[in-house]
């Protein structure tokens, strides 16, 4: 489904859900002509952004959640009591009571950045439980690359979902998923008014920032799920002692350098 197609669909349904309006009531509510109010509620025209602003104030709903999300799948009127309309995710129990756990496939990073919101893109994802990873909403991501020692490619870490920046904590690591870069393991280090800092575990790299606008979901490290045993040869933990020493230089002769 298009975001034209998601727009559509949200705005009628909000008008004959929320408010019961007539297209012409509804028209006149945001400041347009029931004739071109009409042809957004079609699909046939694109919604302008002034329009769609407008829209998104008079329902007190995020654009976010018009442009991205089925709303006829939710409870419209929890998502309305909730801080920007985000949606808590449900937690999912087996038979015996423990939590199900959605895994996401490896490489898939961008594919999850699109389904994310999309209850049947969830629902379709495989499934794992471990019965002491209880009190909240846990989902196991493919570990990529070498950021994150001791974790290695093929290997999944499982977060627990984290419903509000407040519940951040520097120095844990998270898996972020952003509008940017899709999935993402680091540890956090700073949180600004605007943004986040964070850095791999894995000195070669450096930190970087995240703008908090680009933050779609935030998971806790819960715990993690090795799929091949721990390679010493590829995985030299004295090399990354060494890496982290030639990184301390580089900054101890900048500030020399600086100095001068």
């Amino acid at each position: 489904m298009t975001v034209q197609s998601f727009l559509a669909d949200n705005i009628r349904y909000l008008r004959m859900h929320k408010t019961r309006f007539t297209q012409e009531k509804l028209a006149d509510a945001v400041g347009i002509t029931r004739d071109r109010y009409s042809k957004y509620e079609n699909g046939k025209v694109a919604l302008p952004l002034d329009v769609l602003v407008a829209i998104s104030k008079y329902y007190h709903v995020s654009t976010d959640l018009l442009l991205t999300v089925d709303l006829r799948k939710y409870n419209l009127e929890e998502i309305l009591q909730l801080p920007d309309n985000r949606i808590l995710l449900p937690i999912k129990v087996d038979m015996a009571g423990s939590n199900v756990i959605e895994i996401v496939p490896a490489k898939a990073s961008m594919g999850y950045l699109n389904g994310y919101s999309d209850p049947d893109y969830i629902e379709s994802l495989q499934q794992l439980v471990f019965p002491f990873l209880i009190n909240g909403k846990y989902r196991a991501f493919p570990a990529d690359g070498d950021s994150m020692p001791p974790h290695q490619d093929g290997a999944y870490v499982i977060g627990k979902y984290i419903e509000s920046l407040t519940d951040l904590k520097i120095g844990k690591s998270y898996i972020f998923v952003t509008r940017n870069e899709g999935i993402t393991y680091k540890r956090l280090t700073e949180i600004g008014e605007e943004e986040i800092t964070v850095k791999a575990d894995n000195a070669f790299y450096h930190p970087y920032n995240i703008p908090l606008e680009n933050i779609v979901e935030i998971w806790e490290y819960a715990m993690s799920i090795a799929t091949q045993e721990f390679d010493l040869n590829t995985n030299n933990l004295e090399n990354q002692q060494i890496i982290k020493m030639f990184h301390e230089i580089q900054g101890d002769l900048k500030i020399l350098k600086d100095s001068q």
